[in-house]
């Protein structure tokens, strides 16, 4: 089952090495996007759909998965969509 990462998990995955030797799975600027999301989402800001031509964004789930989207269109450090 797939599972949208919530803004504390993104922010937790930021250490730069995690515990067991591993490398963080999400950047800086991934996190950075994530938070521009929320805060666009909570104003009423944040619209879904290429351009910003859908509707306005209610859903905090959705808010988070369009921040990372818009950083894996920047080039910033986040894991590939996972293909259902």
């Amino acid at each position: 089952m797939d599972r949208i990462m919530s803004l504390r998990d993104v922010r937790r995955k930021l250490k730069q090495i995690q515990p067991g030797g591993k490398m963080a799975k999400y950047g800086k600027a991934a996190a950075k996007s994530v938070k521009n999301a929320m805060h666009r989402e909570k104003r009423g800001k944040l619209r879904s759909g290429k351009k910003g031509k859908g509707g306005v964004v209610r859903s905090r789930k959705q808010a988070i998965a369009i921040g990372l989207s818009e950083a894996r269109k920047k080039g910033a450090k986040v894991p590939k969509k996972r293909s259902s």
